[in-house]
């Protein structure tokens, strides 16, 4: 009798996938041990320059916020200075105010510091010191740093204290720039070239400056008035009306006689 080989056993199909299964899970483990190896490399490979990019984000933020607040905490300090000094130039402590505009002058923006040169040559004026305000109105003048109409002002100013020691044909040719209809200082300037046509003898010049400037509704009101007056006692019209007199009541109205118009017999 013949004896059949022994079958190997057919491993059942729960033995199979947990085989496969387990070969996965290895699988995982393997692909997340590389992937771990491969995050710590790139981590240790970029670590630095990333960290020093981060850092320097940081720096500038900070060194921004600080600069910002030192700024706004200046001006605060600025403005400050600026109210103390005004407040002692309106109580007539020139001395004192001149000391604070002084420090003012300084520091700070072009347009502050402009105004605080402007006020040191306005207190120089008051106390007297006409060349002292002069030269420090010329000096502003010529200060490029200096806002426009800061400079365009000095220059008037500065013209209108050195006026009776200046050339005609000099006030001229300073001023005669801004005395033009439309600029913000034609009343101020055209005023001292008006008067400068005067010393030069040319009085047709100066009557029509005058009347220009008395019909300028933006020129201040004073430098109107004295311009309306100036152009009438040339011969021009400077934009003067003088009120109409209305009778009394229950009078009737005259007419004046004519100059050279013999008086009516008694």
């Amino acid at each position: 009798m013949a004896i059949e080989p022994t079958k190997s056993p057919v491993p059942s199909s729960k033995a199979a996938d947990r085989d496969a299964a387990q070969q996965d899970g290895f699988l995982r483990e393997v692909d997340e041990a590389l992937r771990e190896e491969q995050m710590v490399g790139a981590i240790k490979r970029y670590a630095k320059p990333v960290g020093g990019v981060i850092l320097a984000g940081l720096l500038a933020l900070g060194g921004y916020l600080a600069w910002d607040y030192s700024v706004k905490s200046k001006a605060h300090e600025r403005s400050e200075k600026a109210e103390l000094a005004f407040d002692k130039l309106r109580g007539g402590q020139l001395d004192a105010a001149a000391k604070e505009y002084e420090a003012l002058a300084k520091d700070g923006s072009d347009g502050s510091r402009a105004a605080a040169a402007m006020s040191l040559a306005a207190i120089a004026l008051a106390q007297g010191k006409d060349q002292d305000a002069a030269r420090r109105f010329a000096a502003l003048a010529a200060d490029q740093t200096a806002p426009k109409p800061y400079r365009d002002l000095a220059v008037i100013r500065e013209v209108s204290i050195r006026f009776d020691t200046m050339k005609p044909d000099d006030v001229v040719a300073k001023l005669k720039p801004l005395a033009v209809p439309g600029n913000p200082f034609f009343g101020n300037a055209g005023e001292l070239v008006a008067m400068a046509y005067l010393d030069m003898g040319k009085p047709d010049l100066a009557g029509a400056l005058f009347a220009q400037i008395g019909k300028d509704e933006k020129a201040p009101k004073s430098v109107r008035v004295r311009a309306r007056q100036m152009a009438s006692g040339l011969g021009y019209d400077g934009g003067v009306e003088l009120p109409k007199e209305e009778p009394a009541a229950g009078q009737p109205t005259t007419t004046a006689a004519p100059a050279g118009a013999a008086a009516p017999k008694q």
